[in-house]
């Protein structure tokens, strides 16, 4: 299990941050919310991507292949080393997904996130 010490307060704040990275399409920002060591996980991913540089590579040809898009915070509950997250993504040209993302921090960083999405 991975350690943190923040507070239920701290998480959302750290999840609102981060959803804003996502949102900007701000690889830099993105990358710095992640451990060098990170576990990912999307639909895209399935096998998952290990460690900082494979994220990076894998935001690098995703974000200009997808359109405009606003994420938005929706529910988080913490759990032993981390927090849980649900929120909205809507996408250019009225397409909108509900995600959810397990997260594990080390300290105030991501070290595994699983992230899970379907089509409203």
């Amino acid at each position: 299990m991975m350690e943190t010490s923040m507070t239920l307060e701290e998480k959302a704040d750290l999840n609102a941050e981060w959803l804003q990275a996502w949102t900007d399409k701000d690889i830099a920002k993105i990358a710095a919310m992640y451990s060098e060591d990170c576990s990912f996980m999307d639909a895209a991913t399935a096998a998952g991507l290990k460690g900082r540089a494979a994220l990076i590579a894998y935001l690098e040809k995703l974000f200009p292949a997808m359109p405009e898009w606003s994420y938005s915070a929706d529910e988080i509950w913490t759990i032993p080393g981390g927090f849980c997250a649900r929120w909205f993504c809507d996408i250019a040209g009225g397409r909108r997904l509900r995600g959810f993302d397990f997260v594990q921090l080390r300290g105030r960083e991501i070290a595994r996130n699983e992230v899970y999405t379907h089509t409203l």
